[in-house]
């Protein structure tokens, strides 16, 4: 406990995010404590940064996967749209077909792969999220969200 403001400084050092890393310290304690449980450890805190660390950099590793599956251009699509704003009637009309493309297209993907983009498209899942509802690797929630997203957009004829 004494260690955790420079922790938090470590990995916020690493990720650049400070609310992140303080997650991130607090994971690495629960992991820390779990290891060390009913044992000595001579470099306790060498051991504890190593693990800040670690877990630092698979998040930092994480980011940048996910942003290679989104890209900005997907954002920008979204922040345009506002949560209380209702579409006008010729922006129904004009997207009711891709829609019901889009709608068709994520009918046509497997269950996993539906469930995994749906909840990262539509929910604002994490990858490490979907994983643990599906029951995944981290990776593997990355290819079926990355599949589904290809998948639609060929549909949609690459609308993005």
């Amino acid at each position: 406990m004494r260690q955790r403001s420079a922790l938090v400084n470590y990995a916020s050092s690493i990720i650049g995010n400070r609310v992140q890393a303080e997650d991130l310290v607090q994971e690495a304690w629960l992991r820390f404590d779990e290891a060390s449980r009913g044992r000595f450890l001579e470099d306790a805190t060498g051991y504890l940064y190593r693990i800040v660390r670690n877990l630092a950099l698979d998040s930092k590793r994480r980011d940048a996967q996910e942003n290679r599956v989104t890209s900005a251009a997907d954002y920008d699509v979204v922040a345009k749209i506002s949560a209380d704003e209702t579409p006008n009637p010729e922006t129904v009309i004009l997207y009711k077909d891709d829609y019901a493309t889009l709608m068709k297209a994520l009918g046509e993907l497997p269950e996993r792969t539906r469930i995994a983009c749906e909840m990262h498209r539509f929910g604002g899942a994490k990858l490490r999220e979907i994983a643990e509802f599906l029951d995944i690797s981290v990776p593997l929630a990355h290819k079926l969200v990355a599949d589904g997203i290809d998948h639609c957009r060929e549909r949609l004829g690459g609308w993005p």
